[in-house]
């Protein structure tokens, strides 16, 4: 959306559309220049919004397939013509400064300037009149109507002084011509708004990197032959061939060939991941080693790259709590300037007379010009953006502005153990061998499990691959629910299951034996026999391990007053187990979901604001009880649906980072916040002459305008310190 000039503009798009039959909930990102709109497609369509906007004085480009680059090349645009406004208004306004401050008796000064202030305001500042214009005719106001009301006054009073100086001769005053004034505040508003256009560039530099990963054309496989189609002409099942070196251009499953991805800029691995026939390959990510053709199986928006784009863009378009109530501000800010401009007129003229008339006026025109609300509207979303860029660079998606305002008041932290403190998956921690060479029957447990489906088999062929261990092949095979399995490789019948499926097979647990298998049990490892007829060979022992950082992140935030919990379905043996590894104390096991919640609420009942963090799927009662939700995920597996933030990776120090990150993005919040009001309360005075009587002091207009600049800038620049800080 565009022609947007400060926060008052965002307050009347975002009124236009809310009073349209149909809309449900429009909110207008005056900082990312986009408008986000619920509406019910049976009543209106966006071509009808699309005609209101316009209407209202701006303009709003639709979303269709190409709109991120219509809307790029518009910007681009809208940036250029800036720029030459900005250089034509000054090329007319520095010889318009030198003439009435170094060269004011010059002969027919006047004359000259008035003909140097003329392209200045119907050629270069054009659009603030059109605006102006607009707006009044809607009943609204906003920056453009300010700088309008100001210039236009400065130059028709100049205009009259210039055309019939008699008029004040006759009364025994000087007729002052304020052209470089007017002429000035459009240079120096025209200059403010192209270094904010290029500030505020930067702060959407996370999405552009995003949109950059996935590339604009694939080489799609039809009938036997390749050839290379733009992204948005592909669809599901399409076969796409994809080269050494190249990124992977839709989601999709391996059908042809083999290679290694980095898959790092999505889930933040650092290790390429294999891929064979099978496998599933993510859009965006970079192909190394070998060619392979995948199928399509998500195009367009609903691939995992898009989803994270548009989530971020959403998150970057949300607002904070704090400003809704900024934009209320704004709503009105306008209206009451001016108000406060006619009064300061009428103050001065009832106090001096004629003879201050000259004052009233300037302080008048300056009023109008420093209260610009552009630094109030800047103040929140520019920190917002930023900081939820800058989450995504370090793989930390937040969901919404509520989150990240509120995670810096967290002091309470709910985690789940599967999957959170834990890997979320099985792996075997140690073999017991209860023969002498037990290493000879790997082959043959090899063989037997990889007929199985159960997560702990899948554990123990992971184990036994990465030895380089080749299976044995299998003649019969049968699989008993909830017991285990039994194989006959050769003439012998091997089986593997818990201590029960082995007394089934007539094993004798002797309590030596019993010990050997108890006391790993008391840890939280799990126990899965193997055995050959009536014979115990061996104790398998899986985990589900704790991640390295899990201890480290528990630690930072109990260091910083943050109570730390665990809640788990999990046995209380286990849960304890892991409870001692990362060093938490207060911990639940064996809860249902419900309970969850349930435990959740109490803690919030205490006064506490809690996180929880789970894996955003069997958690999800409780991380929508939480005050602020968070899924752990993996590119994948990301529950985006359900949480407010999202941590891609499965380091669980990404939280202590999301928690830093939330209190730098609000202390920018409260700075900016802060010297946008204390600019206008202080700011306003001063235009309006309060120091004049103590010390003679008057704010030119040329220099109010220059300050209005300088507050729009200065919060934008301050807001990209978070840009280049550490988190």
């Amino acid at each position: 959306m565009l022609e947007m000039s400060c926060a008052a503009c965002a307050a009347n798009v975002e009124q236009v559309i809310r009073n349209l039959s149909g809309v449900e909930t429009a909110a207008v990102n005056f900082a990312d220049n986009t408008l986000s709109v619920e509406y019910d497609p049976e009543t209106i369509t966006p071509q009808r919004m699309q005609e209101a906007v316009r209407a209202a004085g701006y303009d709003l480009i639709v979303e269709e397939d190409n709109s991120e680059e219509r809307q790029e090349e518009a910007q681009r645009k809208h940036y250029v013509r800036l720029k030459w406004k900005t250089l034509g208004a000054w090329v007319f306004s520095v010889p318009l400064i030198l003439l009435s401050m170094v060269f004011m008796h010059v002969r027919y000064a006047n004359w000259i300037m008035l003909a140097l202030t003329l392209p200045v305001l119907l050629v270069f500042g054009r659009s603030f009149y059109v605006s102006g214009w607009k707006q009044l005719r809607h009943g609204r106001a906003n920056m453009d109507t300010l700088v309008a009301l100001s210039t236009s006054i400065a130059f028709l009073f100049s205009l009259f002084n210039t055309v019939w100086p008699e008029f004040w001769y006759e009364r025994g005053l000087e007729p002052h011509v304020y052209y470089e004034a007017a002429a000035v505040i459009v240079a120096f508003v025209l200059l403010g708004k192209l270094l904010e256009e290029r500030a505020k560039s930067s702060t959407t530099s996370a999405i552009k990197k995003l949109m950059g990963l996935q590339p604009k054309t694939a080489r799609v496989i039809r009938n036997g032959r390749e050839r290379e189609v733009p992204i948005s002409e592909l669809q599901i099942g399409d076969r796409v061939g994809v080269r050494p070196g190249e990124k992977v251009p839709v989601d999709g499953l391996v059908v042809e060939g083999a290679s290694y991805v980095d898959e790092s800029m999505i889930s933040g691995e650092p290790v390429a991941v294999e891929k064979s026939i099978g496998d599933r390959v993510l859009a965006g990510t970079l192909n190394q080693r070998g060619a392979f053709v995948l199928e399509a199986t998500e195009v367009g928006a609903a691939t995992v790259l898009a989803r994270i784009v548009r989530m971020v863009r959403e998150a970057q378009g949300s607002k904070a709590p704090v400003q809704r109530m900024v934009d209320r501000i704004s709503a009105v800010f306008v209206p009451v300037v001016v108000g406060f401009s006619l009064l300061t007129f009428a103050v001065w003229w009832l106090v001096g007379g004629g003879a201050y008339f000259s004052y009233a006026l300037l302080s008048a025109v300056s009023v109008l010009v420093i209260a610009c609300p552009c630094a109030l509207g800047l103040a929140t979303p520019t920190a917002l953006m930023v900081g939820i860029g800058k989450g995504a660079e370090n793989h930390i998606l937040i969901k919404d502005a509520f989150a990240l305002e509120n995670l810096c008041r967290v002091d309470g932290v709910v985690l789940d153990k599967t999957g959170t403190l834990t890997e979320g998956r099985p792996a075997v921690s140690r073999w017991d061998w209860l023969v002498p060479d037990g290493e000879k029957y790997l082959p043959v447990l090899l063989g037997t499990e990889m007929k199985s489906e159960h997560p702990l088999a899948a554990a123990i062929v992971e184990s036994l691959e990465r030895l380089g261990v080749c299976p044995a092949p299998v003649a019969e095979f049968e699989s008993i629910t909830g017991r285990g399995v039994r194989a006959r490789i050769g003439e012998e019948v091997y089986w593997a299951g818990n201590r029960v499926f082995a007394e089934s097979f007539g094993v004798v647990f002797d309590p030596e034996t019993v010990s050997r298998m108890e006391k790993p049990q008391e840890a939280g490892e799990g126990a899965v026999c193997f055995g050959t007829e009536n014979r115990l060979l061996s104790f398998i022992f899986v985990s589900d391990p704790v991640k390295e950082t899990s201890a480290r992140a528990v630690e930072w935030l109990q260091r910083r007053g943050i109570e730390v919990y665990m809640l788990t379905g999990d046995s209380i043996r286990t849960a304890s187990a892991v409870a001692a590894a990362v060093g938490i104390t207060e911990f639940r096991a064996g809860l249902l979901p419900g309970e969850k919640e349930d435990y959740i609420r109490c803690l919030q009942s205490s006064g506490k604001v809690v996180a929880m963090v789970g894996d955003g799927i069997n958690d999800s009662q409780a991380l929508a009880r939480a005050d602020v939700s968070i899924a752990m995920g993996r590119g994948t597996d990301i529950a985006m649906d359900v949480a407010m933030v999202t941590l891609i990776t499965s380091d669980l120090m990404l939280l202590p980072h999301a928690i830093r990150l939330s209190r730098k993005t609000v202390r920018l919040i409260r700075q900016n916040l802060f010297w946008a009001f204390i600019y206008n309360l202080v700011g306003i005075p001063v235009a309006a002459g309060i120091l004049y009587p103590a010390f003679g002091l008057l704010l030119n207009p040329m220099f109010a305008s220059a300050a209005m600049a300088f507050s729009s800038v200065s919060v934008v620049l301050n807001s990209l310190r978070l840009k280049w800080s550490k988190i």
